[in-house]
């Protein structure tokens, strides 16, 4: 028989510093994990820094204001000048100026402040990877706190030093990167800590030296409103699909796109990119180079509602990312019926399971020639999307999610009062 204390609903607060529910994964996480949190009967908040997330209407939203500085409506600088007044403000501000990211501290300290004052008595703050030192005050003096971590930002780091081509670039790169110092030192004092994948469990355990008795794996859900199947008899021949960040090294689109030239030197095709790389971008050049400019569409930001019939019109879809903690790429492209080509980055191969093909990462003749086998063979397609259907509809679910983050919520907040 369940005791009252481990079925009664929980208050539970969700952070993130930031929660763009147009690109990025943070948005896109706390969004559908808020309302399958509250779906389930619990009650929810979210504290979060700009852009803010689109919620669920049962789901408390509490905004955290920065100076929102990479927003581009007035990138690199503050919208008002009379917000520097605000000392924090003004630490934001200089750190920016002085090439560091500074949002993830920021938000630290607001929302430690906010927590102090706030009557609302949370059993649980799970924080979305800002991971800053106000997060471990709140969990020492405040809250039991959990954190997801969703891959070591430390790997990104690498991709970018490696991307860097002057010694001036990679000074800048690590600039940027010093605040994983500090998630390392802040994920270290969290009881519990949840991630996506096994495989991002071992890395991030060795990244940041922490044991592996810590973790919980939660795989993500996919949002079945927007990736689902869309029949199209008449979709067309040799027609690729790729959702990954365009400017992002360790996203692999480089690969990607040397594979295409490649595939064109023996037959056609079409390479559809979802998304607008910056125009002095590595990958605008790259286009250029290869001369495949012709054939390779970049769509610009497209809405939510689109992503299925995108889907719908491509032949198979690709994820050549070098390292993926998850890869919501992948599901969501399985979630459309897409015979998907993925590299072997990271947790993809345990996300994608015997539903598509797996190269080698950083390979574009290994691509090359896989893709081609695609086209050849639309039995193999037809075969390969059902069963990335399945897969999807029998493992990532958010509801499914959700009650597995509920069993950790409740061990955390067990473990915390019994060391109280």
């Amino acid at each position: 028989m369940k005791s009252k204390s481990s079925s009664k609903p929980l208050k539970v607060c969700l952070l993130t510093y930031r929660g763009n529910p147009n690109c990025g994964g943070q948005g896109v996480y706390i969004k559908h994990l808020s309302k399958a949190l509250s779906d389930l009967g619990h009650h929810v908040d979210v504290l979060s820094g700009p852009p803010y997330p689109h919620l669920d209407s049962k789901v408390n939203l509490h905004k955290l204001p920065s100076l929102d500085l990479y927003n581009p409506e007035h990138s690199f600088r503050p919208k008002k000048v009379s917000d520097l007044a605000n000392l924090l403000n003004m630490y934001e501000y200089l750190t920016m100026c002085y090439g560091k990211f500074p949002e993830p501290f920021t938000f630290g300290v607001r929302a430690y402040r906010y927590l102090q004052k706030s009557k609302m008595n949370y059993d649980i703050v799970h924080d979305n990877q800002c991971l800053a030192y106000g997060i471990g005050k709140i969990a020492q003096e405040i809250v039991p706190t959990i954190a997801t971590i969703h891959h070591p930002m430390t790997f990104d780091k690498q991709e970018y030093l490696r991307a860097a081509k002057t010694e001036l670039k990679k000074r800048r790169v690590k600039r940027w990167f010093t605040f994983i110092e500090m998630q390392k030192k802040v994920a270290r004092q969290l009881s519990h800590i949840v991630t996506v994948s096994e495989c991002s469990k071992i890395d991030i355990a060795k990244e940041f030296s922490i044991n592996l008795s810590k973790f919980r794996v939660v795989p993500n859900g996919v949002d079945n409103e927007y990736f689902y199947h869309v029949q199209n008899d008449s979709r067309p021949e040799n027609s690729i699909i790729v959702t990954n960040s365009s400017d992002t090294p360790i996203k692999g689109l480089k690969y990607l796109l040397e594979a295409v030239a490649k595939i064109r030197k023996k037959q056609s095709v079409k390479l559809t990119v979802i998304g607008e790389p910056k125009k002095d971008s590595s990958i605008v050049k790259l286009v250029a180079e290869l001369g495949i400019g012709d054939i390779v569409h970049f769509t610009g930001r497209i809405k939510n509602e689109e992503f299925a019939g995108y889907y719908s019109n491509a032949t198979i879809a690709v994820v050549p990312s070098l390292y993926e903690g998850f890869g919501l790429p992948a599901a969501e492209a399985m979630a459309c019926g897409v015979p998907l080509i993925s590299t072997s980055g990271g947790a993809l191969p345990e996300v994608v399971g015997n539903a598509g093909m797996i190269v080698p990462a950083a390979d574009a003749d290994a691509l090359a020639k896989e893709i081609i086998f695609l086209f050849k063979n639309p039995d193999q397609r037809k075969k390969m999307a059902q069963a990335g259907i399945e897969r999807v509809n029998s493992i990532f679910n958010w509801s499914v999610a959700a009650k597995e983050m509920v069993k950790i919520y409740r061990e955390t907040i067990n473990g915390y009062r019994r060391s109280a």
